[in-house]
């Protein structure tokens, strides 16, 4: 293998020339942060009738911050929320790429939208295929990393092949990448492993991104976050909209928060149904392989995938043809239902023919 430039890691060399030298715009919400004392809010050309959300957000989050900080053990400067995981992603393009110059590198086949934002920034992405046993063509990464490489984004536990990257190959490439490290844990409370977020004082080129659309059922809120270094967050944010999430979103996740018992459960019954699921997979005759899994979805190989899939709509239920992946050929892919769906897709299962 290839040695990749063994420079040190420097954050100012990635950031992009306009960035460095813009200033931030500056909100109200920014120069005035309330005490909690009684005050007449007349800076904001907001409508004065209050209905609970005539005022604008906290634009840097710091209640939902401050109780993420105490769940997450990292400090509130490092972190960053975002409207959705999607946006938070966005940013560090628009932060640390220059458009028509700079590329990235992807390892599919994963999350879709690294490659949607790379073509949405004018940012080349270099595809390296995950080996057939879905774990990183290490040699492949370096031999495809130049002078431009900015960031390398992985998913673990990855989709859609639901396993976890090996935690000395992620080691690998933060020890000798000179770039960011932009690791995506959407699914990281259903595999039983530890965070990489317990790393970021040991790995200043390392971002880890999280979600709460999976383990924490709130998707519809859009909520995504990010934590890195203090001074990776503090590029980031000075590029985001002000009021990227907004009242009812901090609102919502703040009381969802408080239900950590609850969330806690609802991750061990989809631990329970995967496994069952899983078992269930792996008895029909149909199913040629059925991949392990550390997220809240299974992904197996069938005989003819487009058949399948058209077999379980008529029975009413939707998955996910995943057959125009990367070695993923004739692969759906399933996510964990309640007991109750579980127990139908299972007999829906047994009855295609």
């Amino acid at each position: 293998m290839e040695s990749a430039k063994s420079t040190q890691f420097d954050l100012n060399r990635l950031v992009r020339e306009n960035v460095r030298n813009m200033t931030p715009y500056s909100s109200a919400r920014d120069e005035y942060v309330s005490d909690g004392s009684e005050k007449i809010f007349l800076d904001a050309n907001e409508n004065p009738f209050g209905d609970g959300i005539n005022r604008y957000p906290d634009p840097q989050q710091r209640t939902l911050k401050s109780v993420l900080s105490g769940l997450k053990g990292v400090n509130q400067d490092q972190i960053l929320l975002g409207n959705g995981s999607d946006e938070v992603l966005d940013l560090f393009f628009r932060a640390f790429c220059e458009p028509g110059r700079d590329n990235v590198i992807t390892v599919p086949p994963t999350y879709g939208m690294y490659g949607v934002l790379s073509s949405l920034n004018n940012i080349e992405n270099r595809k390296v295929l995950l080996k057939r046993d879905f774990t990183l063509d290490l040699d492949g990464i370096f031999n495809a990393v130049d002078e431009n490489t900015r960031m390398i984004f992985l998913c673990s536990p990855n989709n859609p092949t639901g396993n976890c990257i090996p935690n000395e190959q992620i080691e690998g490439l933060l020890d000798r990448f000179t770039g960011l490290v932009v690791l995506d844990e959407a699914y990281i409370d259903f595999s039983g492993k530890t965070s990489w977020i317990n790393t970021l004082d040991t790995y200043p080129n390392l971002a880890v991104t999280q979600t709460f659309s999976k383990a924490y059922g709130m998707a519809g809120i859009r909520l995504g976050s990010c934590f890195a270094s203090r001074e990776v967050i503090a590029v980031l944010n000075k590029i985001k909209p002000p009021y990227n999430v907004n009242e009812l979103t901090q609102r919502t996740a703040l009381q969802r928060l408080k239900e950590a018992g609850r969330i806690k459960e609802e991750v061990e019954v989809l631990r329970t149904e995967r496994k069952e699921l899983e078992r269930a997979l792996s008895a029909l005759d149909y199913v040629e392989r059925v991949y392990p899994s550390d997220a809240n979805f299974i992904l197996a190989v069938v005989d003819d995938a487009n058949l399948r899939y058209e077999g379980l709509l008529e029975k009413g239920f939707i998955v996910r043809n995943r057959s125009g992946q990367p070695l993923c050929e004739n692969c759906l892919r399933f996510t964990v239902g309640t007991p109750e769906e579980n127990r139908l897709l299972i007999a829906a299962l047994n009855e295609l023919k």
